[in-house]
């Protein structure tokens, strides 16, 4: 099958296109700028260019189109975190209308987030959960892209695949990632209870449900989760023995308001996690990593993305 991967450069991209062209599918990444892409061919366009990017669809002439365009900093700053999202949140919009409208008849399938659910009532949500109804204001507009993207998605005929916190090899809690570098400078702080609800996705299980969901023909939407909702409290002091850093220090939330704002708060205090139910069940997938503890112990140091059959080495990252 012919696949358009728009963001295949990315963090899950790359762990996906191994995955796909190990599986047998043709793989077209969509890149802004000309470059060579192991195991796939380039079409060049940007995605906020709707002629562009109507181009590059009429040269890759997909089945498929797998969207996962970000442009997310490493590190985020919540305080900022509306300016820091706003290109990613126009990737989210615009993008993916730029994609749909020259899509002909392929099915898109997108990326979207398991952790921006309404946090009231039950602190594992599955897809019948609203997201976030009155988030904080830095998030706001986070949430709207979303909203958005979800429905042009899913009005289309396609699927919009939720992933939770994203780690290995390239992300922000990689060995070299920001959130890591934060970590083990002590930056990283224990706010309130720590009572905010994680489901963790390492990019090669994001890789090979992305397979699952070209192969199965699901639509809508699906959490693409671990096994192990975790709290904070219990996963940041845990993270930083594994990769030597100090342990965190508490703070309140007034403080951590204070310095950080209301989304820094919300993030250590009320995200709820996801359950992958669903998704086991329409697209027969399950995580290679059960819990984020046995991502972060087997992917390989040098960061080589896996390929399909071939799970990953040792040590991990999380974003």
């Amino acid at each position: 099958m012919r696949i358009l991967l728009a963001g295949a450069t990315g963090v899950i991209g790359r762990q996906t296109v191994p995955v796909l062209a190990a599986a047998g599918h043709q793989v077209i990444g969509l890149a802004r700028t000309p470059g060579r892409l192991p195991g796939a061919q380039v079409v060049v366009a940007d995605a906020l260019d709707p002629a562009a990017v109507a181009a590059a669809v009429r040269a890759a002439a997909p089945e498929v189109i797998v969207h996962m365009l970000t442009a997310v900093p490493d590190p985020v700053n919540p305080r900022h975190l509306a300016r820091d999202m706003a290109l990613t949140d126009r990737l989210r919009t615009q993008g993916t209308a730029n994609l749909l409208a020259a899509a002909g008849g392929a099915r898109m399938i997108a990326q979207g987030l398991a952790y921006a659910y309404d946090p009231a009532g039950s602190p594992v949500k599955d897809e019948d959960a609203p997201l976030w109804r009155h988030p904080p204001g830095q998030y706001t507009s986070v949430v709207d892209a979303l909203r958005d993207l979800e429905h042009q998605v899913t009005t289309s005929g396609g699927l919009v695949l939720r992933f939770g916190h994203l780690y290995g090899p390239g992300s922000s809690f990689a060995p070299d990632g920001g959130f890591t570098r934060q970590l083990l400078g002590g930056q990283v702080p224990l706010v309130g209870d720590g009572g905010a609800m994680f489901s963790f996705t390492h990019a090669y299980d994001a890789a090979t449900a992305i397979l699952a969901a070209i192969e199965h023909p699901a639509r809508g939407v699906l959490n693409i989760v671990d096994d192990q909702p975790v709290p904070v409290r219990e996963w940041l002091p845990a993270m930083a023995a594994m990769r030597g850093a100090p342990a965190p220090r508490r703070i309140p939330r007034w403080l951590a308001r204070l310095v950080a704002g209301g989304y820094a708060v919300a993030y250590m205090t009320r995200l709820a996690g996801a359950a992958n139910t669903r998704a086991r069940q329409q697209l027969d997938w399950k995580p290679t990593y059960s819990s984020w503890q046995d991502g972060l112990a087997a992917t390989p140091p040098t960061g080589e993305p896996a390929t399909r059959g071939r799970p990953p080495g040792r040590d991990a990252g999380l974003l």
